[in-house]
């Protein structure tokens, strides 16, 4: 097959999905939104900038530009503003798409994730169905990310349009949680359509993510007397994460146990999380990080016995299914897309993202409980096996781009 993605070529998620299919022996072209790292065996890249990403420069710049960007506003700010500039951005990004499609002639089109990459690619499909007839042109797939819905499509009255046209325009859907495929459908994408729900990301690679050869070693300090406990942050800083309810509970479980070590990849530089940090005199428990390669993730999940996760939008997050794979106690916010793989008692705890002192009970239970921890991790692990494996999932994936090339309109 010929699959062309419009993706952000940074995206570890993009890259799962591109590297399974470049190995598979297929073509594989890439429309990135972001200056990104070449990609081996990419028979070609394309750099299509939408919202403020014309703004990264050349890909070695880029971590400059986001760490100047992090210091200057919080991430609430840049959000609404890419939501409001956006839509200014696109006329341009479209027609640079429609030269890449007419270019490439690919058997299918996949956009991941609705804003932007979503959005520009549904237009430019339908500028190219209009100008050149609809028959025969490559199907068009949707990837629908955790907050597009619940979040982004509300924030501003063009980005529900945008939204709406999406879903209406594309051929097929990819979403990484039942709820947003019902959500999709309520929205306006035909239940005759095809849709698939499978994990955001491809899956896990279990051979990256692993718990601990033996888990009760994370339990003791190297002296082998106390108890050493590490609660992981994996979401880093974004708009609708709730870290404010994750640095405010963290007092209240130093104030049982005051050796409790808390890790926070993706945050060293972010002004918000040293504030946090700072105000609320924790500096000797909490370590924030940059943000980490996979194998990093894995080696900092591993470290860890519990992992807490709080937003207030979400559907299923690849650092949740990542963290059970290696483990961790699952914490996380009470959404229904959550719902879908954790029950509080079971194999994880779910809070509502602004209880901190719910948060802080649902820690300290998951600290003195041994054994509730050693269930859940044996619950998770096959949990990951079953539904959330890398090869399995992607082999669903390819099985499902085979069926809508077969089909193509």
């Amino acid at each position: 097959m010929k699959l062309l993605y419009i993706a952000d070529g940074r995206s570890p998620i993009a890259l799962n999905w591109i590297d399974y299919f470049i190995h598979g022996g297929h073509e594989v072209h890439l429309a990135s939104t972001y200056p990104c790292m070449p990609v081996e065996r990419l028979a070609s890249m394309h750099l299509i900038p939408v919202a403020m990403s014309g703004s990264y420069g050349q890909p070695e710049d880029a971590s400059l530009t986001r760490d100047l960007s992090r210091k200057l506003m919080p991430v609430a700010l840049r959000t609404k503003i890419r939501q409001l500039l956006a839509p200014m951005t696109f006329p341009r990004a479209i027609s640079a798409l429609q030269h890449v499609i007419i270019d490439v002639q690919p058997d299918l089109i996949h956009g991941m994730r609705i804003p932007y990459e979503g959005m520009i690619a549904s237009m430019a499909v339908e500028a190219i169905s209009v100008k050149r007839g609809r028959q025969n042109r490559a199907p068009l797939l949707i990837s629908v990310w955790g907050n597009d819905f619940t979040l982004h499509a509300r924030s501003t009255p063009r980005m529900y349009d945008y939204t709406l046209q999406v879903l209406q325009t594309s051929d097929a859907l990819h979403t990484d949680c039942r709820r947003d495929m019902k959500l999709a459908q309520e929205l306006g994408f035909a239940s005759s359509k095809p849709g698939i729900v499978l994990p955001g990301g491809g899956g896990i690679k279990i051979e990256v993510f692993y718990p601990p050869e033996n888990n009760q070693e994370k339990d003791m300090q190297p002296d082998g007397r106390k108890p050493l406990m590490t609660v992981i942050n994996p979401r880093g800083i974004r708009s609708y994460v709730r870290n404010d309810t994750f640095f405010h509970a963290i007092p209240h479980v130093l104030k049982k146990y005051p050796e409790v070590r808390f890790i926070c990849p993706g945050m060293a530089g972010e002004r918000q999380a040293q504030k946090y940090v700072s105000e609320l005199e924790i500096e000797k428990n909490v370590e924030l990080f940059p943000a980490q390669s996979q194998q990093a993730m894995a080696g900092l999940f591993r470290q860890a016995q519990i992992s807490v996760s709080i937003s207030m939008h979400d559907g299923t997050p690849n650092t949740l299914l990542e963290a059970m794979a290696c483990g961790c106690f699952p914490i996380a916010g009470d959404l229904e897309s959550i719902r879908e793989w954790i029950s509080t008692g079971e194999n994880g705890s779910l809070v509502e993202p602004d209880d901190v002192h719910g948060l802080a009970e649902a820690i300290l239970s998951a600290i003195e409980k041994p054994a509730m921890r050693w269930q859940a991790r044996e619950r998770n692990l096959q949990l990951v096996k079953e539904r959330a494996e890398y090869s399995k999932t992607m082999r669903q994936v390819e099985e499902f781009y085979k069926s809508l090339v077969s089909k193509k309109l």
